[in-house]
C-alpha cells in the first residue's frame, strides 16, 4: 500500500480534526496524568486518537493501526503495512502551552515509512510527504511544495535538536563539529519538519524516541529529499515485530552532509 497525493490529503484532513480537539482542550484548563512509563498523558492525547483512529478506519479499512493511546486487535503473523501514530507528539511542550506539539500519522510498509503527515495546531500548519508524491506544506498561505536546503560552506551549520532530552551527549556532539554553527531548540517531530523545508540543517538525536514519535517526520523529510540514519549509518525502520524504542539517529537535510556520527 502506498498513498498517492489525495491519499495524504485524506491523512491530513483526519490530523486537522484531531488538531481541533487538541486545540479545544489547550483553549481551557487541563491536567495531566501519568502513564505507565512516566510520561504525561491528556485530555487531548485521548480525543485526538479517537478522532485518528475513526477516521483511519473510515477512510482506510482493515489498515492495522498503531497509536501511543491504542492499538488494533491483533493479528498473526504482524502485518507489514500500517498506520503509526501520535496523537499529540509533544505532551510536555503542550502542557508548557509553548506550541510546539504535533500529530503525527505514518504509513509504514517494509520497515520503511513511506508516507506521513505531521499537524503543527500552532499555527495550524500542515507537512504532506510521501515516496514517489513529493513534501507539501499547508497554511494560512496555501499548498506550497518544500523541499531541503543543500548545506552551504560560507554560512554556520544549522543545528535543531530536542527542547527536553539531549543532554551531556548532545553537548559532545555539537563540541566535535568541524565548522561553525548554530544551535536550536525545538519540541516535537517540529525538528523533522524544519530539515524538511530548508530551516534546519542536522538534527542529532540522543536519548529515547518511540517508533511513533519519528515515522511520519521521516517520511515527510525523506520526501524534500532528507535522510534519518541509525548509529550505523542505515535508515532509521520500523515494523511491528521491532523493538517500540528506537536508537538514536541522527537526520539530515542534505544527505550529502559529513558529520559526527551519533
Amino acid at each position: 500500500m502506498r498513498l498517492d497525493r489525495a491519499g495524504l490529503e485524506r491523512v491530513g484532513a483526519i490530523a486537522r480534526d484531531a488538531g481541533r480537539e487538541i486545540m479545544a482542550v489547550y483553549a481551557g484548563d487541563f491536567s495531566a496524568t501519568r502513564k505507565a512509563d512516566d510520561s504525561p498523558l491528556t485530555e487531548a492525547d485521548l480525543r485526538a486518537d479517537r478522532v485518528i483512529r475513526s477516521g483511519l478506519e473510515r477512510e482506510f479499512p482493515g489498515v492495522f493501526i498503531l497509536s501511543e493511546e491504542s492499538v488494533s486487535a491483533a493479528t498473526e503473523p504482524p502485518p507489514d503495512c500500517f498506520f503509526l501514530v501520535d496523537p499529540l507528539d509533544g505532551t510536555r511542550e503542550f502542557l508548557k502551552r509553548n506550541g510546539e506539539f504535533t500529530v503525527n500519522i505514518a504509513l509504514v510498509a517494509g520497515g520503511e515509512a513511506v508516507a506521513g503527515v505531521v499537524l503543527a495546531p500552532v499555527p495550524d500548519a500542515l507537512y504532506l510527504g510521501g515516496q514517489g508524491v513529493g513534501a507539501w506544506r499547508h497554511d494560512s498561505a496555501g499548498w506550497a511544495a518544500i523541499r531541503v536546503c543543500p548545506a552551504a560552506a560560507q554560512r554556520p551549520l544549522r543545528v535543531t535538536g530536542s527542547r527536553s532530552h539531549g543532554g551531556e551527549a548532545l553537548r559532545r556532539w555539537l563540541d566535535a563539529l568541524a565548522q561553525p554553527h548554530d544551535f536550536v531548540a525545538a519540541g516535537s517531530s517540529l525538528k523533522f519538519c524544519r530539515l524538511a523545508e530548508g530551516a534546519a540543517d542536522a538534527y542529532p538525536r540522543f536519548g529515547p524516541t518511540c517508533q511513533w514519535d519519528t515515522a511520519a517526520g521521516q517520511a515527510v523529510l525523506e520526501a524534500a529529499g532528507g535522510r534519518v540514519l541509525d548509529p550505523a549509518g542505515q535508515p532509521l525502520r520500523y515494523g511491528l515485530s521491532r523493538p517500540i524504542l528506537n536508537t538514536d539517529f541522527l537526520a539530515l537535510g542534505d544527505p550529502s552532509l559529513v558529520l559526527p556520527p551519533v
